[in-house]
C-alpha cells in the first residue's frame, strides 16, 4: 500500500514536471523567434484574474490595458465586474476574434475592445492599470516604456513573472489546484509607477525656537530612495526612503547629545515640490514643504 501510494505520488509529480518541461521551452523558443511578439497563449485561471484586478484596486474610473490579452478574460472581467474601461492587445487574430465575441456575449463590448497588433507598438500612456502575463524577457524589454510613458501612480500587475531588480510593491500567492505545470499556485506581482524624486531638495522647519534648514540629496532606483542629508548644517542619515506612486516616505536620523533623533516625513511629490507632514519625536506633526533645486533621474537599469 505504501509502495503504491509512493508510486502514485511519483507519477503525479512527474506529470507536473513533464508539463513544465513542455511549456518553458515553448516560451523560450517563442521569445527567440519572435522577440517582439507575445508568448504562446496560456489562459490565466479565474482566481488569478480576480486577484490581479483586486490587488490593483480596479474600479469604474480606471482604464485597463491588458498586454497579451489572449481570449480577453482579464479586460472583460475588469469591465463586467469592476466597471472599468480599456482594451486588450493580442497578436493572434483568432484570439482577438474570440475575445470580441465574448465581450459581446458578456454585454461589455461598449466598454472594452480588442486590438490585433504587436504590444510593443501599442500606445499605453492612457492606462491607469496595466495587466500582463508575458515571458520575462518581454517584460524586461517593456520596463523602460512603462517608466517613460505611464504616469506616476499607474498600477502594473503581472501573473507569475516579476521584473527582476524592480521589486514589486506587493505580491500575493493564489492557489491554482489544477495548474498544469509547477506548484499548484500562481504568483501575482504588483507595482506602482513612482514619481521622480531624485535630486537636491531644501526646506525649512520652524518647529524649534530658531528655524532649522534641511538639505536632502536623493538618488532613486525604481521606487527606492537613498541619499544624504544635512539638518541645521549637521549630517543626518536617510532611512526607509521609498516612493509609492506620487507618495514619498522617508526618515531622517541625527545624533544629538548622544541620542538618535528621528524625524519621519510623508508627503506628495508634485513636480519640483513636496508637501506633507513631518512627525517629530514624541508624536507631534507639522506641515512641511520642500523645493527641488536640482533635478535627478530615476535609475531603471540593472547595470
Amino acid at each position: 500500500m505504501i509502495v503504491g501510494t509512493a508510486l502514485a505520488a511519483f507519477r503525479t509529480e512527474w506529470r507536473a514536471v513533464a508539463a513544465l518541461l513542455v511549456v518553458l521551452p515553448a516560451l523560450s523558443l517563442a521569445a527567440d523567434q519572435h522577440p517582439h511578439a507575445d508568448v504562446p497563449y496560456v489562459p490565466t485561471p479565474p482566481g488569478v484574474v480576480a486577484a490581479m484586478l483586486g490587488i490593483a484596486g480596479v474600479g469604474p474610473e480606471d482604464y485597463v490595458i491588458d498586454l497579451g490579452s489572449g481570449d480577453g478574460r482579464i479586460a472583460i472581467a475588469a469591465a463586467k465586474q469592476h466597471g472599468a474601461r480599456g482594451f486588450g492587445v493580442e497578436i493572434d487574430g483568432g484570439l482577438v476574434s474570440a475575445a470580441r465575441r465574448e465581450a459581446q456575449r458578456e454585454g461589455v463590448a461598449g466598454r472594452v475592445e480588442f486590438l490585433e497588433q504587436n504590444l510593443f507598438s501599442t500606445e499605453i500612456g492612457r492606462a491607469t492599470v496595466i495587466t500582463m502575463y508575458l515571458y520575462p524577457r518581454l517584460m524586461l524589454q517593456l520596463r523602460p516604456r512603462l517608466f517613460a510613458e505611464l504616469r506616476p501612480g499607474t498600477r502594473v500587475v503581472s501573473h507569475d513573472f516579476d521584473m527582476e531588480s524592480w521589486r514589486p510593491d506587493e505580491r500575493v500567492t493564489v492557489p491554482v489546484p489544477d495548474k498544469p505545470y509547477g506548484p499548484p499556485s500562481s504568483e501575482v506581482y504588483f507595482w506602482i509607477i513612482p514619481a521622480n524624486a531624485a535630486g537636491a531638495w531644501r526646506w525649512r522647519s520652524t518647529a524649534a525656537a530658531a528655524p532649522v534648514e534641511y538639505e536632502l540629496t536623493l538618488s532613486q532606483t525604481f521606487q527606492m530612495l537613498e541619499g544624504k542629508a544635512l539638518v541645521g548644517g549637521q549630517p543626518a542619515r536617510l532611512e526607509i526612503g521609498r516612493m509609492r506612486g506620487n507618495e514619498i516616505r522617508f526618515m531622517l536620523a541625527a545624533d544629538v547629545d548622544g541620542r538618535t533623533l528621528r524625524h519621519e516625513f510623508n508627503g506628495r511629490v508634485d513636480g519640483d515640490a513636496i508637501s506633507g507632514k513631518m512627525r517629530l519625536p514624541g508624536g507631534s506633526e507639522l506641515d512641511w514643504r520642500a523645493t527641488r533645486v536640482k533635478r535627478g533621474n530615476i535609475k531603471i537599469s540593472d547595470g
